[in-house]
């Protein structure tokens, strides 16, 4: 079974993650991802990334509504990279989702209005742990059952790194399924923008972060999509919502910032190459 990642995995390796997949010791590998499922504005933006290859990954969000979409990409597309982005949130105002179990098995994860809860705050007030997990394996299940070939898993929102007792269940689950699962202050660093960076500085923050990395592993996380009237329709005013995913859109449609990373030298990967560097 393939080994869930974590630091405790990566320490007591002889060698690196780099070094077993054939790269230098002091190589900079690059997991590029976006989500998909969302709703089509995301959906569209993430699928021509894929087929241009300008992301390596991509993670899907079960219980949104158009997940049924970007399930039909993933069997059109059977050698792409696809992992689950396991909610337990709901977070916009008026455009909503709720979980794949049936309500009445998991009524702690539920809002007053039934949907999953906006906030993490709520989730760890609230939630059951048997009942976190019953969802968590409907979510997996339900994405296995629609044909994609799931590559590892990681948390909407970060709301199952909030508590140990949901990390535990999260990295459970990863056990339980063969799953490399995405971890805070694990081996493979996170790195994405926050919703307040100046739009004329959207490059140079990217290029700024990117270019003071280290040797390791790093996954850029993200959030493509088209500021459009679907979008501007479900996200609202938030500083995270449309005009937010039009810039990293933008920006990795962008010559410079492709050329940025070749410049660079990071050598772009997939969570499907580094299982197996975990095995």
């Amino acid at each position: 079974m393939l080994a869930v990642v974590t630091l405790r995995c990566a320490v007591s390796q002889e060698t690196t993650v780099a070094e077993k997949l054939g790269y230098p010791k002091d190589a900079r590998l690059l997991i590029i991802q976006s989500d998909l499922a969302m709703m089509h504005s995301t959906n569209r933006a993430a699928f021509e990334a894929l087929e241009k290859r300008w992301i390596t990954s991509a993670t899907i969000i079960v219980p949104c509504p158009w997940f049924p979409e970007a399930a039909a990409f993933a069997r059109a597309h059977p050698d792409g990279d696809y992992g689950l982005h396991l909610a337990l949130n709901s977070e916009w105002e008026t455009y909503r989702w709720g979980p794949v179990s049936a309500r009445a098995a998991v009524p702690s994860l539920l809002d007053k209005d039934g949907y999953f809860p906006p906030l993490t705050s709520d989730v760890v007030a609230h939630a059951k742990l048997e009942e976190v997990e019953r969802e968590l394996h409907a979510q997996v299940e339900k994405a296995r059952a629609a044909g994609i070939n799931v590559t590892h898993l990681d948390a909407h929102m970060e709301t199952l790194w909030a508590t140990p007792e949901l990390l535990e269940v999260y990295q459970r689950v990863g056990r339980e399924y063969g799953l490399p699962v995405l971890l805070p202050n694990g081996p493979i660093k996170d790195v994405q923008i926050g919703p307040r960076v100046a739009n004329d500085q959207w490059l140079d923050w990217y290029k700024r972060r990117l270019s003071s990395l280290g040797p390791g592993v790093y996954q850029l996380t993200l959030h493509l999509g088209y500021d459009d009237d679907e979008a501007r329709g479900a996200t609202g005013t938030r500083p995270w919502g449309a005009a937010w995913r039009q810039r990293d859109w933008d920006l990795l449609r962008g010559e410079e910032f492709r050329q940025f990373l070749k410049d660079q030298k990071f050598i772009l990967i997939t969570w499907r190459d580094l299982a197996k560097a975990l095995k």
